[in-house]
């Protein structure tokens, strides 16, 4: 009975031995293993037996990527203005083993060289420039950082600066900067608001008097066009009445000629026209020489419709 509690306890102990020398590193973390005091490895994730006694911890890392907000540092600009600005700067570690042995508190380290950076970057520039080029600003730093931390074992990912923060005087002057600005182009936008108004009233003036001039034009057009073809039409009625007459005046002689009148006929035809011709309103009578016979023609032709018996 005393040999198996023995069992027991040994193995009790056993397990106690590899539980506490037994080591999980989770996903994202590595730890900084020291053999007798000195450097041995560096455990990446998953699981790991470290030897009892010689083998030690030194430092748990993780290596996922980390955000260091320093409070407001004071700067001077070139043009002799004191500002306040506060960083962020994102950093990962990339190797354990540097970050553990290469400086001591690093995050303090990258504090104190960022102030130092940011004062060195805004002294060589004026006040305006600095509030315009922050992403210059934080491309300087980030570079500098970098390079400054890698004996580290720190990657600097991103520095942006939070604030930018001119004394109270400085604000208040460019906030009447801004508005006067501001006032500025409102007037400059109204004055070329109420030019292209006009311009484009004086364009849909000329427009309109252009459309008028031309509808005149046409209207003028059209009309001489219509007088002409009326004058053409009457001009044609007339030829085509000159025509008919005419065209009656030919048939009407050769309705004569087809009849064959006799001289008397023709005679008193003559006489006639000639009485018509007295009747009118002419003062002056032409009368042919061979009147008298048509008188006498005229004569005998009464006498021979006259009755015998009268």
């Amino acid at each position: 009975m005393g040999g198996i509690i023995a069992l027991l306890v040994i193995a009790a102990i056993v397990l106690l031995f590899i539980l506490f020398n037994l080591k999980i590193v989770p996903q994202a973390e590595a730890y900084v293993i020291e053999r007798l005091g000195s450097y041995m490895d560096t455990w990446q994730s998953g699981v790991h037996f470290k030897a009892p006694v010689i083998d030690r911890v030194v430092k748990v890392v993780t290596l996922k990527e980390q955000v260091a907000d320093f409070p407001p540092q004071p700067v001077i600009t070139k043009d002799n203005v004191t500002m306040q600005i506060d960083t962020v700067v994102f950093y990962q570690i990339t190797d354990p083993k540097l970050y553990t042995y290469g400086v001591e508190q690093p995050i303090a380290a990258i504090e104190n060289l960022t102030a130092t950076t940011l004062r060195n970057i805004i002294g060589d520039m004026e006040l305006d420039h600095t509030l315009t080029s922050r992403d210059t600003i934080n491309s300087k730093i980030r570079v500098i950082l970098d390079e400054a931390t890698d004996p580290w074992g720190i990657k600097v990912n991103r520095v942006e600066l939070k604030n930018i923060l001119p004394p109270k005087e400085i604000q208040d002057a460019m906030e009447k900067q801004m508005k006067a600005e501001r006032e500025r182009r409102e007037a400059i936008l109204k004055a070329e608001g109420e030019k292209q108004s006009k311009i484009l009233v004086a364009e849909g003036e000329k427009e309109s008097k252009i459309l008028t001039a031309e509808a005149e034009k046409q209207a003028a057009i059209l009309k001489a066009e219509a007088i002409k073809e009326a004058k053409i039409r009457e001009s044609e009625g007339e030829a085509q009445a000159i025509l008919s007459i005419q065209t009656a005046k030919a048939k009407g002689i050769e309705m004569i000629n087809s009849a064959k009148p006799t001289e008397a006929a023709l005679k008193m035809r003559s006489l006639e026209a000639l009485e018509k011709a007295a009747d009118g309103k002419s003062t002056k009578i032409i009368i042919p020489s061979d009147i008298q016979d048509i008188s006498g023609f005229a004569a005998g032709l009464k006498e021979s419709l006259t009755d015998p018996k009268e």
